[in-house]
């Protein structure tokens, strides 16, 4: 039975490990506060009360941790990783990744990492979309693991690619969001019903599918039970927007959505759902 250790347990940390948990896998977890496992000890997960040594015995260390820094620490808490593949599923910078990879070899470890966009729904039914970064072989030893969250995992290239692959997503993600978002204000300030816009816009090549997904939301102001919060868009926001400075692309368009953004730090938006962006556009 392949093993594998969760470090992570989150709200999509949670529902990869449900999804392992379903699929059949020996899956050991961990989490910060120990009490987020309650739900997967009793689904059958085993509890990882000691970080180091963790790695001993399993097919791989699935991380899902908030942030590159964090990663690396928790990485680091598990010491000699007996050749087991650190996998490291949440969103990073490039050079962070990198800087990971050469930390897990350090350790005695190999590394493949695998950003995922989607989120708890996801997660659950097997249908994220796995970006891999890594050498081939790790990829195709890994391909089974990961195809049990995607159907078709791709390999996108080597350390670093999956990640810079992951944050472009989700820059577009921040820009589809903010510019709906100031498109729906003002045609509502101008006495156009939503419905009428939204009928011209969904056959049009300008739709994108998440401007329905968010529509009712934004109309309501309902922004509870995130899947991704505010807090994370901006965080992967300021993310891109570094490397984009590390590759000397041209970055001002972006510059006032991030101060935008910033706008909702120590806020309630901060945890609420990202499209809570919308709050923001309406005033100036």
């Amino acid at each position: 039975m392949t093993s594998v250790a969760l470090l992570g347990a989150g709200l999509l940390g949670n529902a990869i490990a449900r999804r392992f948990l379903d699929q059949g896998l020996s899956v050991r977890v961990w989490n910060r506060n120990p009490d987020r496992l309650a739900p997967l000890l009793e689904q059958g997960a085993a509890p990882i009360t000691e970080l180091e040594g963790a790695a001993r015995d399993c097919d791989a260390v699935v991380t899902v941790l908030r942030d590159g820094p964090v990663t690396s620490k928790i990485v680091s808490s598990l010491g000699d990783l007996n050749n087991t593949t650190v996998i490291p599923m949440g969103t990073m910078g490039v050079s962070e990744s990198r800087e990971l990879a050469e930390q897990v070899l350090h350790q005695n470890g190999r590394y493949l990492e695998a950003p995922v966009l989607g989120s708890r729904p996801q997660a659950l039914n097997g249908t994220l979309l796995v970006m891999a970064g890594g050498d081939v072989t790790e990829f195709e030893q890994q391909r089974g693991n990961l195809r049990h969250l995607c159907e078709n995992p791709i390999l996108v290239g080597p350390v670093g690619s999956g990640a810079a692959t992951k944050i472009a997503l989700n820059q577009l993600i921040a820009s589809l969001t903010h510019s709906f978002s100031l498109s729906l204000r003002l045609i509502q300030q101008a006495g156009v019903p939503v419905e009428t816009f939204m009928e011209i816009l969904r056959p049009s090549a300008l739709y994108a599918p998440t401007f329905d997904k968010k529509l009712q939301r934004m109309l309501d102001g309902n922004y509870g039970d995130p899947n991704f919060s505010t807090a994370l868009l901006r965080k992967d926001l300021n993310l891109f927007l570094q490397e984009t400075v590390a590759a000397g692309l041209q970055d001002k368009g972006l510059q006032g959505l991030a101060d935008l953004l910033t706008a909702a730090e120590n806020t309630p938006l901060d945890q609420q759902d990202y499209c809570a962006l919308h709050e923001l556009t309406g005033s100036s």
